[in-house]
């Protein structure tokens, strides 16, 4: 049987466009590829890229008071015009998307903008009625917000819309305690708007370790947020120009709009996926195997869709893991145990990599080296933000099992700490790494007595 393709990828996030352009650039495979949105996905059009702009502008505050402690007595950020911002960043998010476009034409990639869905194992329809058959289909749409199943939620905002807004609210609620939620929290905070974030949990970011949870809490407090713990919207409805919020203790407040960023969902609705017969995941996420393949052998999911580790560098290597595998007969799988990550808070970062202090206790003996400490630099200026080091040791084995990092640029320390950690060093062999001198980074290869040892889950805690 002849295809239309060799490939067709339906998504044009990271994840899609790399499979796509490696596919059919290095390996000479004939692919199509159809976003119905606009080309570089959540990361680059509603997420990481923006979101990471934004923190950015809003430290503005905290640098300058940070300066009148270095003698800068007249140091002010002065006014922030989130129109001025909002263009650059528009003209910034059309500059990367027409990179990605320019990437895909020079591989001789067929761009359809507009909605695709399955009709079969090797078959696709477009939105504007023409249908394309492939030897292989890649689904890699990501994700969408979570709604949350309250009256009246459809009058907040989720987090693709904030970029887009005409002015910034004087005073917004922000729902959940995600990294999503705990990020914009404090850009909003930072850019002068009145945050109130609420959260049912008892320390935001969970699923991180908890020493780094409660410092990332208290920090959220410190930069300006009403952090409202124990707490979540019942119900919204319009007041005004405004929107009213009745949460469930029976409180009711006002605000000028309301952010949901309670998680976000695969997006396979409406995809076709029942014609298929491709299995899903309760929660709508595509099940694949190691390979990213689906329960139909010619139709393979990659990314936040498949609802493994939802980050776009892991899209990215699943989708150039595919393409050599299935078009460059270079078999690999994406490891996904150890995968560094950061939430970008301000001033200090979270950033992470491999087992939390919970889940290694969980597994087994554990030592835990753990440092905190006022950095020289805010300490000088009057701050008393805390930095955390983390290192947790297989006692048996000395190898390092993860690393926990909160502080100024803790996801460009988290980056280079992956690289050891991921090739399995041993406690003995960062002792052995002489510091950089004065860093807060030396740390990690100066703590040289643990701070507490668990014998495992049934054990209790020494030191």
């Amino acid at each position: 049987m002849s295809f239309d393709y060799d490939l067709f990828v339906i998504g044009g996030g990271s994840g899609g466009v790399r499979a796509a352009r490696i596919a059919a650039g290095e390996y000479g495979a004939k692919v199509g590829l159809a976003e119905e949105s606009r080309m570089g996905g959540t990361c680059v059009i509603r997420g990481c890229v923006p979101k990471k702009l934004m923190i950015f502008a809003s430290q503005a505050g905290l640098m300058a008071e940070e300066m009148r402690g270095y003698g800068w007595a007249e140091a002010q950020a002065g006014p922030f015009s989130w129109e001025t911002f909002r263009d650059k960043l528009d003209a910034e998010l059309t500059r990367l998307e027409l990179i990605y476009r320019a990437g895909l034409s020079r591989a001789g990639v067929e761009v359809h903008d507009q909605r695709a869905t399955l009709v079969g194992h090797h078959e696709i329809a477009l939105a504007d009625g023409t249908r394309k058959t492939a030897r292989h289909i890649l689904i890699a749409t990501g994700g969408r917000p979570a709604p949350i199943g309250i009256p009246g939620e459809e009058l907040a905002m989720v987090s693709d819309d904030l970029f887009l807004m005409d002015r910034l609210p004087g005073r917004i609620l922000l729902v959940g305690g995600g990294f999503i939620a705990c990020e914009f929290a404090t850009i909003l905070a930072g850019l002068g708007v009145d945050t109130v974030q609420a959260y049912r949990g008892d320390a935001v970011l969970r699923g991180f370790d908890r020493e780094a949870r409660d410092l990332a809490t208290l920090q959220l407090s410190a930069v300006g947020v009403d952090l409202r713990l124990g707490l979540t919207p019942a119900a919204l409805e319009r007041s005004g120009e405004g929107i009213a919020v009745t949460f469930d203790d029976g409180s009711r407040e006002d605000f000028d709009a309301v952010l949901m960023a309670t998680g976000r969902d695969p997006y396979t609705r409406g995809l076709g996926l029942e014609a298929t017969g491709v299995a899903v995941k309760p929660n709508g996420a595509i099940a694949v195997d190691d390979w990213s393949q689906t329960s139909v052998p010619s139709i393979f999911a990659v990314g936040d869709v498949t609802d493994r580790i939802n980050l776009t560098p892991v899209a990215i290597r699943e989708g150039h893991s595919f393409v050599d595998t299935v078009f460059g007969a270079k078999p690999r799988k994406v490891d996904h145990s150890i995968v560094a990550s950061a939430v970008y808070l301000r001033p200090h970062e979270l950033a992470t990599v491999g087992l939390t202090e919970e889940e290694a206790r969980a597994q087994g003996p554990v030592d835990v080296y753990a440092t905190t400490f006022r950095p020289m630099r805010s300490m000088f200026a009057g701050s008393d933000a805390k930095v955390m080091m983390k290192l947790l040791v297989d006692p048996a084995t000395d190898r390092v099992l993860g690393c926990h990092i909160f502080g100024p640029e803790a996801g460009e320390m988290i980056q280079l700490a992956a690289i050891p950690i991921g090739m399995g060093a041993t406690k003995a062999q960062f002792d052995a790494t002489i510091a950089v001198h004065p860093t807060a980074a030396e740390e990690l290869v100066t703590m040289r007595t643990p701070t507490r040892r668990h014998e495992g889950p049934a054990g209790g805690a020494k030191g």
